[in-house]
């Protein structure tokens, strides 16, 4: 009956069907599969405790970078504001 919907909504999965994905490993490898939602491309993580030591410090470096160094703040004595007088007045 096509008023079905309109008194409540139908008993099913968001996604009633699978759709094609592409699935990489951590080597790099590909295969193609069916999933549940609509993607085209799904990584897998990396393991971290798998890699050289060298190369997972990177890593964190790189996902947690260093906060940023203070600047240094302009002070006003060495300039002559005279120089700039012309430009205040209306």
């Amino acid at each position: 009956n096509s008023n079905r919907a309109a008194i409540g909504h139908l008993q099913r999965q968001r996604y009633g069907r699978l759709y094609p994905l592409l699935l990489v490993s951590t080597d790099g490898s590909t295969v193609r599969l069916r999933y549940g939602e609509p993607k085209r491309i799904l990584m897998m993580p990396l393991d971290s405790n798998t890699l050289p030591e060298a190369e997972r410090k990177a890593r964190l470096r790189r996902q947690f970078p260093s906060k940023p160094k203070a600047k240094k703040e302009e002070t006003f004595e060495g300039i002559d504001l005279d120089t700039y007088k012309k430009f205040w007045k209306k």
